[in-house]
């Protein structure tokens, strides 16, 4: 999960892709219970601010909050922390999409 094995030699804390998976998932756990039965949500855009390094070992929380549904789409606002401070911030938005409908099209698009 660190910077080094992202590509960045030397530097043994979380890294930025790291981060926005575990944000991911907060939103996702956010959003689920309220998805209908063969829904599931896609990552549509991300606004992060890394504010802070987190080293190997340390436990990190992550936080999603709702902050507007369109439709489909939903906005989170989005924080996370390590045992010490906060070190993101930020939005992100998800997209509700029927599960087998959206396996359909990519599979459309492997055969092509």
């Amino acid at each position: 999960m660190t910077a080094a094995q992202a590509g960045n030699p030397g530097v043994e804390v979380l890294s930025t892709p790291m981060l926005l998976q575990i944000i991911e998932q907060a939103a996702g756990q956010c959003i689920s219970p309220c998805l209908d039965k063969g829904q599931v949500t896609v990552g549509a855009s991300v606004d992060i601010q890394h504010l802070a390094a987190t080293p190997v070992g340390m436990i990190i929380r992550a936080e999603a909050e709702i902050v507007t549904i369109e439709g489909r789409r939903v906005t989170f606002a989005v924080t996370a922390f390590d045992e010490r401070e906060k070190i993101a911030e930020g939005t992100h938005e998800r997209v509700i999409v029927d599960r087998a409908a959206f396996l359909e099209r990519v599979a459309e698009k492997q055969a092509t």
